[in-house]
């Protein structure tokens, strides 16, 4: 009985819109230190809500239940994208974690910003900076459960580890806002 060769990147067909959700468009395949460029995209994303959020407030529409559950939709929608992508861009590369896949950076740091209870309103240059700041930390330091997030199959553990470090940001930056600001 033969047995079957592995899957390898010649032998199956090239997931093209994968690779390029999971790469956000080639923003992975920057040199140096592609999960920080993938931060800045979430940042950049976190910036165009606060100047909508801003804009908003200006024309009084409230801040409402209903924008937040927008945000809650539109981060699940790309944290979902993600496993999709990540899962088979993980296939493809036959890498656990390819470094060119950060579509998991930008939807951590979309949660880092989005999770605190002070409000998407309060997202000023300073929340952003140290938003930024505090996720690319955690998600270097990969603090208890994150590691372990790592070793989830196929895209899940690609998203999960960034997830928790977006979470562990948002109750961050909450804290600061909380108590210093």
């Amino acid at each position: 009985m033969r047995i079957p060769e592995p899957e390898t990147p010649n032998r199956i067909r090239k997931p093209r819109l994968a690779l390029a959700i999971a790469t956000v468009f080639g923003v992975g395949r920057l040199p140096l230190v592609p999960g920080t460029f993938g931060s800045l995209v979430g940042a950049g994303a976190g910036c165009l809500l606060a100047w909508l959020v801003g804009a908003g407030a200006r024309t009084g529409f409230p801040l409402s239940g209903r924008f937040l559950a927008l945000y809650a939709a539109v981060n699940v929608a790309i944290a979902g994208a993600g496993v999709w992508a990540a899962s088979r861009t993980t296939l493809y590369l036959q890498h656990k974690d390819p470094p060119s896949a950060v579509i998991d950076e930008v939807s951590g740091q979309l949660i880092a910003y989005g999770g605190f209870l002070g409000g998407l309103a309060a997202l000023n240059w300073k929340s952003l900076l140290l938003g930024f700041i505090l996720f690319r930390g955690f998600d270097v330091l990969k603090p208890f459960p994150a590691r372990r997030a790592e070793w989830l199959p196929g895209g899940w553990g690609v998203m999960a580890d960034d997830w928790v470090a977006g979470v562990y940001a948002a109750i961050g930056l909450w804290l600061v806002h909380r108590f210093l600001l």
